[in-house]
């Protein structure tokens, strides 16, 4: 036999319960991204990066160094074939397979034609994601 719950009192007068104010913490408090009119070459980039993060130079040439290589050794023939920078872009290198020579009709003049033949090759494409996206609206 089933038996039904007792119903619980409710107080007249409700508790406040007091919550803390939320911390930022350093991944919480992502810096919001303001327009830049400049350009940035490699040396105007490091200088940039050095007064935005308070860091030493040589610490961040290291890091901007690593990245660099890190996109290298991902997009190699050897690698993973692919590079995601999370937000902003992904790279990604394809395998273009070659083509033979045909005889086909150019489609611009209408001319029956000989198309020479195509080795094989590899794209890397660029793909912008969200956060990229979002920023040239």
């Amino acid at each position: 036999m089933a038996t039904k719950a007792k119903p619980v009192a409710k107080s007249a007068t409700p508790v406040a319960k007091k919550v803390a104010p939320a911390k930022k913490t350093a991944a919480s408090a992502a810096p919001v991204a303001k327009p830049l009119a400049e350009k940035f070459n490699k040396s105007s980039l490091l200088a940039h990066l050095v007064a935005k993060t308070e860091l030493d130079a040589k610490t961040v040439k290291t890091v901007l160094a690593h990245l660099e290589n890190t996109v290298l050794s991902a997009v190699h023939k050897k690698g993973a074939g692919e590079f995601t920078l999370p937000g902003l872009f992904k790279v990604v290198a394809t395998q273009v397979p070659a083509t033979k020579k045909r005889f086909g009709k150019n489609p611009f003049t209408g001319v029956d034609q000989w198309f020479a033949a195509k080795p094989a090759t590899v794209k890397v494409k660029v793909r912008p994601l969200k956060k990229l996206k979002d920023a040239a609206i």
